[in-house]
Protein backbone atom coordinates (compact mmCIF):
# COMPACT_ATOMS: atom_id res chain seq x y z
CA UNK A 1 0.00 0.00 0.00
CA UNK A 2 1.42 3.39 -1.61
CA UNK A 3 2.00 5.74 1.87
CA UNK A 4 1.32 9.43 0.53
CA UNK A 5 4.51 10.76 1.99
CA UNK A 6 3.84 14.67 1.41
CA UNK A 7 0.95 14.48 3.15
CA UNK A 8 1.88 12.38 6.16
CA UNK A 9 4.67 14.92 6.55
CA UNK A 10 2.65 17.77 6.77
CA UNK A 11 0.68 16.00 9.28
CA UNK A 12 4.07 15.64 11.31
CA UNK A 13 4.26 19.36 11.30
CA UNK A 14 1.04 19.50 12.54
CA UNK A 15 1.49 17.16 15.22
CA UNK A 16 5.13 18.31 16.24
CA UNK A 17 4.05 21.48 16.89
CA UNK A 18 1.20 20.37 18.91
CA UNK A 19 3.18 18.26 20.72
CA UNK A 20 5.50 21.70 21.26
CA UNK A 21 2.82 23.33 22.82
CA UNK A 22 2.15 20.56 25.01
CA UNK A 23 5.72 20.25 25.93
CA UNK A 24 7.45 23.59 25.46
CA UNK A 25 10.24 22.56 27.95
CA UNK A 26 11.86 19.11 26.37
CA UNK A 27 10.78 20.13 22.50
CA UNK A 28 12.49 23.73 23.01
CA UNK A 29 15.91 21.90 24.05
CA UNK A 30 15.20 19.28 21.49
CA UNK A 31 15.08 21.66 18.37
CA UNK A 32 18.07 23.74 20.04
CA UNK A 33 19.66 20.28 19.73
CA UNK A 34 18.87 19.62 16.33
CA UNK A 35 19.54 22.97 15.24
CA UNK A 36 22.82 23.30 16.64
CA UNK A 37 23.78 19.61 15.15
CA UNK A 38 22.78 20.63 12.17
CA UNK A 39 25.04 23.60 10.84
CA UNK A 40 27.62 23.73 8.90
CA UNK A 41 30.59 23.06 10.41
CA UNK A 42 33.76 20.24 9.56
CA UNK A 43 30.40 18.40 7.97
CA UNK A 44 27.81 20.17 5.44
CA UNK A 45 24.49 20.56 6.52
CA UNK A 46 23.15 18.21 3.52
CA UNK A 47 25.93 15.58 4.80
CA UNK A 48 24.55 15.47 8.06
CA UNK A 49 21.01 15.41 6.89
CA UNK A 50 22.55 12.28 4.90
CA UNK A 51 23.58 10.81 7.95
CA UNK A 52 20.22 11.27 9.55
CA UNK A 53 18.27 9.45 7.05
CA UNK A 54 20.68 6.42 6.77
CA UNK A 55 19.93 6.72 10.87
CA UNK A 56 16.17 7.18 10.53
CA UNK A 57 16.45 4.02 7.69
CA UNK A 58 18.31 1.46 9.90
CA UNK A 59 15.89 2.70 12.87
CA UNK A 60 12.47 1.87 11.01
CA UNK A 61 11.15 5.57 11.67
CA UNK A 62 9.10 6.81 9.08
CA UNK A 63 8.68 10.49 10.45
CA UNK A 64 12.32 10.13 10.09
CA UNK A 65 12.58 9.44 6.73
CA UNK A 66 10.32 11.88 5.86
CA UNK A 67 12.19 14.80 7.51
CA UNK A 68 15.10 14.03 6.40
CA UNK A 69 14.55 13.55 2.66
CA UNK A 70 12.69 16.55 2.50
CA UNK A 71 15.86 18.56 4.64
CA UNK A 72 18.65 16.63 2.54
CA UNK A 73 16.80 18.05 -0.50
CA UNK A 74 16.60 21.35 0.88
CA UNK A 75 20.20 21.26 1.89
CA UNK A 76 21.03 20.88 -1.78
CA UNK A 77 21.18 16.55 -1.75
CA UNK A 78 20.65 15.03 -5.08
CA UNK A 79 18.65 12.22 -5.98
CA UNK A 80 21.75 10.15 -6.43
CA UNK A 81 23.15 11.00 -3.33
CA UNK A 82 20.07 9.98 -1.31
CA UNK A 83 19.69 6.48 -2.99
CA UNK A 84 23.70 6.01 -2.26
CA UNK A 85 22.79 6.94 1.28
CA UNK A 86 19.68 4.46 1.22
CA UNK A 87 22.03 1.92 0.22
CA UNK A 88 24.77 2.63 3.13
CA UNK A 89 21.87 2.14 5.71
CA UNK A 90 20.81 -1.00 3.73
CA UNK A 91 24.06 -2.16 4.34
CA UNK A 92 24.25 -1.38 7.97
CA UNK A 93 21.13 -2.19 8.95
CA UNK A 94 20.43 -5.40 6.66
CA UNK A 95 16.68 -6.85 5.64
CA UNK A 96 14.39 -4.34 7.99
CA UNK A 97 16.55 -1.38 6.29
CA UNK A 98 16.34 -2.74 2.82
CA UNK A 99 12.13 -2.55 3.10
CA UNK A 100 12.34 0.67 4.43
CA UNK A 101 14.79 1.88 2.60
CA UNK A 102 11.85 0.97 -0.68
CA UNK A 103 10.09 3.28 1.68
CA UNK A 104 12.57 5.90 1.89
CA UNK A 105 12.71 5.76 -2.25
CA UNK A 106 9.46 6.09 -2.39
CA UNK A 107 8.60 8.78 -0.22
CA UNK A 108 11.87 10.69 -2.11
CA UNK A 109 9.78 10.34 -5.40
CA UNK A 110 6.71 11.36 -4.17
CA UNK A 111 8.38 14.63 -2.38
CA UNK A 112 10.33 15.65 -5.72
CA UNK A 113 7.18 15.34 -7.96
CA UNK A 114 5.83 17.82 -5.44
CA UNK A 115 8.59 20.12 -5.91
CA UNK A 116 9.81 19.92 -2.28
CA UNK A 117 13.93 20.86 -2.51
Amino acid sequence: MEKNFPEYLEHLKIMIGKLSKELPGPMSGFTKLHQSTITEGALSKKFKELIALAIGITSRCEGCISIHIREALLAGASYQEIVETIGVAILMGGGPSMVYGAEALEALDQLEAKGLK
